[in-house]
């Protein structure tokens, strides 16, 4: 018969504590990352060019500065088998990195979804990052961590792909240091970037005066002298899956959550609203013209920029009106318009108004960090 022995942090039974179980249970909602399953990629799932904005994945920047040139793309390679990754690939090599080039993959998170990190205080809660990775140049990388409210902090961490083409899971563990823990490690509470997470695939000098497996102080520091020049070669891939970060100091299993979720907790930051104009519900004014009432599946960030994709049938131009109180202008009977708005208040909402929308048509409502 097992005996319990009892103290005042743990119950032990067997050599198995109350402490060790909480670690590795499934807690609900423990991601500070979205869209880490790589489910979302509203924008676009074929390869695109990486220019620094976000090109597929949802919530994935895809930084790109300098000679050479690589796309990313959804991918069905994937460490267990089913589900979907990112894959970057290099399509123009460079072999010589200037001082000031990097290619990166990032995320930026919500400052105001990080307040329980007490960041800031001597309470200041250590973080373990976990993420699988894959590709076909093996070698030294460089995960980063960034603060930039208040005073800014890097914390960088070597990781080393071993073998090619084989799927490896690294676990990163980010301890506190007197930095975050002073006033001026604090994370404002707002809705901005609070924390950025990424992974260097290439640095200049510039960006190399991190030291692995520690806070930095200068801004500059994402990476280390040892990184790897992935883009020396248009042979070279690069896949990354389940990304998660979370509280502790030990990597749980991934949290994955229903695709309705994931989308909606991106649709904060970035929606695509497509179809045709006439499937919308829509208030009628004068001379046939009306104003749909498409409202935003969730309240963005912040007032988002809306633009226009395609023609909306015969050579449709979009025009914004920023003010639901007034009723826009269309110009001529049977044309068409959108609102969208992020449903707070009249000055928060845009019109975009889209000429003879007849066919398919798509607006994009853009409240990236």
């Amino acid at each position: 018969m097992a005996l319990s022995r009892i103290n005042a942090n743990s119950i032990t039974d067997d050599s198995i504590t109350v402490d060790q179980i909480a670690d590795t249970a499934v807690h609900g909602r423990r991601n500070l990352i979205i869209n880490g399953s790589f489910q979302v990629f509203q924008r676009a799932t074929a390869a695109t060019t990486a220019d620094g904005g976000y090109n597929t994945a949802d919530r994935w920047r895809m930084g790109e500065l300098g000679d050479g040139a690589y796309t990313t793309e959804r991918s069905t390679d994937h460490p267990h088998g089913s589900g979907y990754s990112v894959k970057a690939q290099v399509t123009t090599a460079d072999t010589s990195v200037a001082s000031d080039h990097y290619s990166y993959i990032y995320q930026q998170i919500e400052a105001q979804n990080l307040q329980h990190l007490l960041y800031g205080t001597s309470a200041a809660k250590t973080l373990t990052c976990s993420f699988w990775v894959k590709s076909n140049k093996t070698g030294t990388y460089v995960f980063d961590l960034r603060k930039p409210d208040n005073t800014h902090l890097h914390y960088t961490e070597e990781f080393t792909i071993s073998s090619a083409n084989t799927w490896e899971k690294k676990t990163i563990t980010i301890v506190p240091d007197s930095n975050v823990k002073a006033s001026g490690g604090a994370i404002a509470n707002d809705n901005g970037s609070g924390l950025e997470l990424g992974i260097g695939l290439r640095w200049g000098s510039v960006y190399t005066g991190g030291t692995s497996g520690s806070w930095s102080t200068n801004s500059n520091d994402y990476g280390t002298s040892n990184q790897v020049n992935w883009m020396d070669s248009t042979s070279n891939n690069f896949y990354l899956a389940e990304v998660q970060l979370e509280v502790g100091d030990k990597a749980t299993p991934f949290e994955h959550l229903s695709v309705a979720e994931e989308q909606a907790l991106c649709y904060r930051y970035f929606y695509r609203l497509s179809g045709h104009g006439t499937l919308f519900y829509a208030d009628y004014y004068s001379n046939d013209t009306f104003i749909t009432k498409e409202g935003l599946p969730v309240e963005m960030r912040v007032n988002p920029t809306v633009t226009s994709r395609g023609t909306g049938g015969s050579g449709g131009t979009a025009f914004s009106y920023t003010n639901l109180a007034a009723t826009p202008t269309l110009g001529a009977s049977g044309k068409n318009a959108v609102a969208v708005y992020r449903g707070v208040a009249s000055s928060a909402r845009t019109y975009i108004h889209i000429y003879n929308a007849t066919s398919a048509y798509s607006v994009d409502a853009s409240a990236e960090l």
